[in-house]
């Protein structure tokens, strides 16, 4: 597994750190939405924002989770229709090797 992306500010800023983890809670936790559909959701915006890592890492996540190849396609083609055809380039580098 690779490092995490905020590993070097976790080592001076650690309280930033718990509080990262603890809205990651809050965001992705139990709720009205499943967790899937919450992890898909924020993989469409690293698309949309140009963020392949961030792409890859939630997609991975999602599956986990039981989305599908075709529930992940469906979402970045919202993520294409609502930001435009970088979405889709940032989409693919990031998926690849993942789907």
């Amino acid at each position: 597994m690779t490092e995490h992306p905020l590993a070097a500010l976790g080592k001076i800023d650690p309280k930033m750190m718990d509080h990262l983890r603890e809205i990651n809670d809050l965001i992705y936790g139990p709720g009205a939405l499943p967790r899937k559909f919450k992890l898909l959701m924020a993989m469409a915006f690293d698309a949309a924002y140009g963020a392949d890592q961030g792409v890859r890492a939630l997609a991975q996540q999602a599956i986990k989770e039981g989305a599908t190849k075709e529930e992940i396609a469906e979402t970045l083609r919202v993520a294409y229709h609502l930001s435009g055809v970088g979405t889709l380039y940032t989409a693919s580098t990031g998926l690849k090797d993942v789907v």
